[in-house]
């Protein structure tokens, strides 16, 4: 081919220039686009799929869930959805309510809180803990301290009226072994909420109830007087789950794995909480040698009442 069979050399045109100028660009930037959201797309999903891998859900549940219960041994906490995956988190929401005296007023639906954990298992800043300072929290952090002695116990209950429902801690002279406190709460018709298993004055204590674990098998007792040897048995058997890469989130709810492994082992009770005793009943606790002190944290009101 010679230059005299080339085609002529169109006139440069500026308009079809720019227009095909817009057309590369916009071109070149949708297939930027597309290729940023495929990116994000992918890094996102598998960003949470690597979050949820095998059982990372159950276990932040069953570790975090449960140290949040026993950071905040006076409310009343369920895990209410898990889990929301982020690229970098991964977050459960609980709610609670303060626990009262059965029969008094406890609000309606609880407040919410989320535990986060981030992408490499470190856990967030937690709400409520030493921060929720409730008179049932005072009162557990009272045992052991020789604070509102039986004598001082007993002039609070003389000015309260006997029918009246209370919320209670009840602080043993000698820590009970688990056959001890079913003996102890069959002779008094006594109902644990919760047993506190350490001695740690002026501090919130290691505590354990029905509701702490939430995969803990129902109780196979027929009275709840009997329900503190389950509550034993499943907090060594969700101790037994912990691992030790488990302490450093555990410091942040006030837990340490040397203190649950040792009050699980020990299984001694220092105190239980009952929110179902009477003001009546509680006067004629204070009569048992076995008790050193009752602290009072709540009552109902019984407006009817003369």
């Amino acid at each position: 081919m010679t230059e005299d069979d080339l085609p002529p050399m169109p006139d440069f045109d500026p308009r079809r220039t720019r227009r095909a100028v817009r057309r590369g660009l916009v071109r070149t930037t949708s297939m930027v686009l597309a290729a940023l959201t495929v990116v994000a797309l992918v890094a996102t999903l598998g960003s949470a799929l690597v979050q949820k891998r095998g059982d990372r859900q159950q276990r932040m549940t069953d570790v975090l869930g449960t140290a949040f219960k026993i950071y905040n041994p006076a409310y009343n906490l369920s895990v209410e959805h898990c889990c929301e995956a982020t690229p970098l988190s991964l977050s459960f929401t609980v709610s609670g309510s303060p626990i009262r005296a059965a029969g008094g007023f406890t609000g309606y639906g609880g407040s919410g809180h989320t535990i986060t954990q981030d992408f490499f298992g470190r856990v967030g800043r937690l709400p409520l803990g030493n921060s929720a300072n409730t008179t049932l929290s005072t009162a557990l952090a009272n045992v052991r301290t020789g604070n509102q002695p039986a004598d001082s116990s007993r002039k609070v209950l003389a000015r309260l009226p006997e029918g009246l429902n209370a919320l209670a801690v009840v602080e043993f002279d000698r820590p009970l072994t688990p056959d001890e406190l079913v003996r102890f709460g069959r002779d008094h018709g006594a109902c644990p909420k919760k047993v506190v298993y350490e001695q740690r004055p002026r501090a919130i204590p290691i505590t354990w109830g029905t509701t702490t674990w939430d995969r803990a098998p129902l109780p196979n007792s027929g009275m709840c007087y009997e329900t503190p040897r389950d509550f034993v048995k499943n907090l060594r058997a969700w101790t037994g789950l912990l691992r030790d890469h488990d302490d450093a989130n555990l410091r942040h709810f006030d837990l340490t794995l040397d203190r649950l492994r040792k009050a699980a082992d020990a299984g001694l009770a220092y105190a239980y909480v009952d929110n179902l005793v009477t003001v009546g009943k509680l006067r004629r606790l204070l009569d048992d040698p076995r008790v050193r002190t009752v602290r009072v944290a709540d009552v109902t009101y019984d407006v009817e009442r003369p």
